[in-house]
């Protein structure tokens, strides 16, 4: 027989010598912990203050007041919560036996308390995280023994971010939501109170070993709302995408498939001219190679009113694409000839010479079909992007044509007319930062105009130097965003041509500044055009450099939304981008942050 009660300091003898004996339990059942941690148990209780935690010391007592377990529990009564600092017993049995006593009580004060719900750290029960062998079995009991309670790890986060190189086994965040049999399951952990919470456990309980970045860092991973659990382990781990030929048949859970949005008029705009090499093979080439890989999931396409455009494209580029749909049907394309060095604010009546007035090059065409095609492109990338801010899917993908990367503000051009990269961003702008991350051959010109002057949406973009390659007039690395968008625009131009293992080198590059913004969610306007043998570009990318590639862009662990951009060989379109594709959501899937 055993009893528990409660203790809030040591100020009587009794209690002196029961907190004793816990910090003799402490370091010899839970191996490693360090000294301070132990001493300052004391501290806890008497000085609640100190840390703006009120600290319980729960211990459990047979009939001659033997210690057989405790429980050390912090509550804060201004944000709700409380934090299970430490549950240590002789074994841990759910619904019987000291532990599941213990944690019982707990589990009915937090109730009385009226908090959020309770926090506790646990080592992880997994292989990629722990490479002690000797304690994953014991992890795995321990979350098992908290699972069967409701109580699961969080994630989708970087909570398990090492704090320093080759640091093993970073704790798992649970989350107990203290629902009770018989009783309406809680409404969910919001975004807004998990990041209230993990920025208080990081600043008082390790402010001397975590940095302010590294808290900005985990705090602002917390992106999912509600927060999710992990589901038991006995349900299984979700298979990821692949990539490559698949070598096992387990099943690939839904919300983990890539959501995939095809433009389902882009046939519509065609040019049939010799060497025009933005064709409608584009799409079918790509799909052949995605549409029999069980990691992508058709989404229908759904339409949005033109006010994210609107915001994005000056009005008198909507209204030229739009009088295209006056042309005769059987009328040529319109090709821009006249360029305004000067006087631009005066366009002619004809509308043959006024297309020059809003265009950068001669080989972009208008004709009747321009509009709808370009118009339901965006809406595919709207449909992708809500997709992810709702958090229906982490990783979408918008397959379209015409593409969008090169068409800015008040321009269009590079076969581009309407911005569907941007106009994704500029959608989920309204949900948190964006990142916007271009590794079409050609730069990205369209995003940098328009959010030049933005400090919430980043835009990075690798491609072959302007001096050499299309458009020329942008993509310079002296390029960096102005007034509040200053060092909020990233160009990294290269002047030769790149291998695998060169473009990693830059990619890295880029993919810092992207840790370094932070965002909450990444636009990836993906070119295929910097594969060996494209005829608009000379990099020297292969299938198994873009699965790289993509491997290292998801195991940055952010929701992103993938654009379809360039890429013009359509012998090795389709298997370049189911392999960049698979190793995206691959990386996505097996980062500590998102399993």
């Amino acid at each position: 027989m055993f009893r528990i009660r409660r203790l809030y300091d040591t100020l009587t003898e009794r209690n002196e010598r029961v907190v004793s004996r816990v910090q003799e339990m402490l370091p010899a059942r839970i191996r490693g912990i360090h000294s301070d941690i132990v001493a300052g148990i004391v501290d806890q209780l008497n000085n609640p203050l100190d840390n703006q935690f009120r600290t319980i010391l729960y211990v459990a007592e047979d009939e001659k007041t033997n210690l057989s377990g405790f429980a050390l529990l912090s509550h804060d009564p201004n944000l709700k919560f409380c934090l299970l600092d430490f549950l240590v017993a002789s074994s841990l049995v759910p619904g019987r036996g000291v532990g599941g006593a213990l944690y019982q009580r707990v589990r009915e004060e937090a109730g009385r308390l009226k908090v959020s719900g309770i926090f506790m750290e646990c080592l992880p029960d997994e292989p990629s995280l722990c490479h002690d062998a000797s304690i994953l079995e014991q992890n795995h009991k321990r979350l098992r023994f908290y699972g069967r309670y409701g109580a699961h790890p969080i994630i989708g986060t970087r909570y398990e971010t090492p704090i320093g190189p080759g640091d093993d086994c970073p704790p798992l965040l649970v989350y107990d939501d203290l629902a009770r049999e018989g009783h309406p399951a809680p409404a969910g952990l919001r975004k807004t109170v998990a990041r209230r919470v993990v920025r208080a456990i990081l600043e008082r309980k390790y402010a001397d070993i975590c940095t302010p970045e590294y808290i900005r860092m985990v705090v602002a991973s917390f992106r999912d709302d509600p927060v999710r659990v992990r589901r038991p382990k006995t349900q299984g781990v979700p298979a990821p995408v692949s990539g490559r030929p698949a070598v096992s048949a387990a099943p690939v859970r839904r919300e983990d498939r890539i959501a995939l949005v095809v433009n389902d008029s882009h046939e519509i705009h065609h040019i049939r001219e010799r060497g025009y090499v933005e064709s409608p093979v584009r799409i079918a080439a790509i799909l052949r190679k995605l549409e029999p890989d069980p990691g992508f999931r058709r989404v229908p396409i759904r339409h949005y009113p033109d006010t994210i455009i609107r915001r994005i494209h000056d009005p008198a580029l909507l209204s030229i694409l739009r009088e295209s749909l006056k042309m005769a049907p059987d009328q040529d394309p319109v090709y821009p000839y006249v360029f305004p060095v000067r006087h631009a604010d005066r366009p002619p009546e004809d509308y043959t010479v006024r297309a020059g007035y809003y265009c950068i090059d001669t080989f972009t065409p208008l004709h009747p079909n321009v509009w709808p095609a370009a118009r339901r492109a965006v809406d595919c990338a709207l449909t992708a992007a809500g997709l992810v801010a709702r958090g229906e899917s982490p990783l979408s993908y918008a397959l379209i044509r015409p593409p969008g990367h090169h068409a800015e503000r008040k321009l269009f051009g590079g076969f581009c007319y309407l911005n569907s990269s941007a106009a994704a961003a500029e959608y989920l702008s309204d949900s948190g930062h964006v990142a916007i991350l271009d590794v079409d051959f050609h730069h990205g010109n369209g995003q940098q105009d328009i959010f030049y002057s933005r400090s919430d949406v980043l835009t990075v973009s690798i491609h072959g130097h302007p001096r050499f390659q299309y458009p020329y007039f942008a993509g310079f690395e002296d390029e960096k965003g102005e007034g509040k968008g200053e060092g909020y625009n990233l160009n990294l131009p290269v002047a030769r041509s790149l291998d695998g293992e060169g473009y990693i080198r830059v990619l890295k590059r880029a993919l810092r500044r992207v840790i370094d913004f932070d965002p909450d969610f990444l636009v990836l306007a993906l070119g295929l055009d910097t594969a060996r043998g494209d005829p608009t570009g000379n990099f020297l990318l292969r299938a198994a450099d873009f699965w790289e590639n993509g491997v290292l862009i998801g195991s940055l662990g952010i929701p992103a939304v993938v654009v379809q951009e360039g890429g013009y060989d359509s012998r090795v379109l389709g298997t370049n981008a189911r392999a960049f594709l698979g190793g995206l959501s691959s990386g996505f899937l097996n980062h500590p942050t998102t399993r």
